[in-house]
């Protein structure tokens, strides 16, 4: 089965947002055993989307549309459908309301213009939205498949999962795939492509390799016709990607550095604080993400300054001797956050974000102490990029170092 996907929203094309829905759908059909063909992106002028679903209708099985389900007269995707499948919009009288009774329940009067939501076609199966007043469509016509969903990315992935990928499933004959993606740092995209590349090339399971801002991700996707037989193949493979990486693995799928590092300091009953200086707060503001991070977070001190850092504690004559940016100075940084803050485990984190050179180093050098309040360590690393990512590279390689000084 061929995929198409059609993004709509004149939002999309001016850059103002970001095209999550297709990049999310894009991830989501290779699950399936679909193959995603094209995507679209299209503004709110209907005739310019009646265009693009006509030849998607004519070069795709499965067409799926986010966006322009909203209430407001740019919103044209039911009116373009319809357009295409020569079908009349009429309102449905259940569906209206339940979009009255949405607004009564969250004491809100319903804008006129919210009936439209209402309108349906007579092909149109309606996917009821759990967040929001925008129902989808699943079409079947003519051996081909229509689905639209609404444009946000939290409407749109419930949907999506509660409602389509069902629905989808049971069209792809039964069989199960499953997928599994395993994540590491440490190493660049073509040094782990280099060493995968004996599974690269297997077709079942599928190995593919991404480039993400925490580390190179590795996605194994198993065909198989039951669960088992897929979670085996996938077992197998990832058993023989651990034995190259192991090293350098540090979660699976949904997994996170800053949960992973929550999770090891609860079990081991430890508190952590840190000093930054380039991150300018970063790090804190990922550990505190966590949720319950309050039960193992002291706190954060953050010294952009040299005459901060030596407000705070650290020895100025260091600072003097090795430059700010240096091993010295970010384990002082952690000794001084672990002993100022009261906590088992210090960090301290500095390093060059840009636009220059500092002391002779280049932009992107990153050092990391850790005091553990039995001795210290300090790591150098070297990634270079623009002032974010530099930033974000430094407070993942602070969690993985302080990761495997937990395990």
């Amino acid at each position: 089965m061929k995929a198409e996907i059609i993004s709509i929203g004149t939002e999309l094309l001016l850059g103002e947002i970001t095209d999550t829905n297709a990049a999310y759908l894009a991830s989501q059909l290779p699950l399936l055993g679909l193959n995603l063909h094209f995507i679209s992106t299209v503004g709110d002028n209907q005739q310019r989307l009646v265009d693009t679903l006509r030849q998607a209708w004519q070069r795709s099985d499965l067409i799926i549309t986010t966006g322009g389900l909203g209430p407001t007269q740019d919103d044209i995707t039911r009116e373009a459908i319809a357009e295409l499948l020569n079908e009349e919009l009429t309102i449905n009288s259940a569906l209206a309301q339940k979009l009255q009774d949405f607004f009564r329940y969250h004491g809100l009067e319903m804008p006129s213009s919210n009936i439209k939501q209402a309108a349906v076609i007579p092909s149109a199966q309606i996917i009821s939205n759990l967040r929001g007043t925008a129902p989808g469509w699943w079409i079947e016509r003519d051996k081909r498949i229509i689905v639209t969903m609404p444009g946000p990315p939290s409407e749109m992935q419930l949907m999506w999962m509660e409602e389509i990928l069902p629905k989808l499933q049971q069209k792809t004959g039964g069989t199960v795939i499953l997928s599994r993606t395993l994540k590491t740092f440490g190493l660049s995209e073509a040094k782990v492509d280099e060493l995968v590349s004996p599974f690269l090339s297997v077709s079942n399971p599928t190995l593919a390799t991404y480039a993400k801002f925490d580390g190179i991700h590795l996605r194994i996707t198993a065909k198989a016709h039951g669960i088992s037989e897929a979670q085996e193949l996938i077992d197998h493979r990832e058993a023989d990607i651990r034995g190259i990486l192991d090293d350098y693995t540090w979660g699976v799928d949904s997994d996170t550095l800053e949960s992973i590092v929550g999770e090891l300091l609860i079990v081991k009953g430890l508190s952590l604080a840190i000093i930054e200086s380039g991150t300018g707060g970063l790090l804190a503001n990922v550990i505190t993400n966590v949720p319950e991070s309050s039960k193992y977070f002291r706190g954060s001190l953050v010294a952009y300054a040299d005459e901060i850092k030596i407000a705070f504690g650290v020895d100025a004559q260091l600072i003097s001797q090795y430059d700010a940016i240096s091993a010295e100075v970010a384990e002082a940084m952690a000794t001084t956050a672990r002993e100022k803050l009261g906590a088992a485990i210090g960090i301290g984190l500095t390093e060059i974000t840009g636009p220059t050179e500092i002391e002779g180093k280049p932009i992107g050098t990153i050092f990391i102490g850790i005091d553990n309040g039995q001795s210290r360590q300090s790591f150098a690393r070297n990634y270079p990029g623009n002032r974010l990512q530099v930033k974000q590279r430094a407070v993942t390689s602070a969690l993985f170092e302080l990761r495997k000084i937990l395990i």
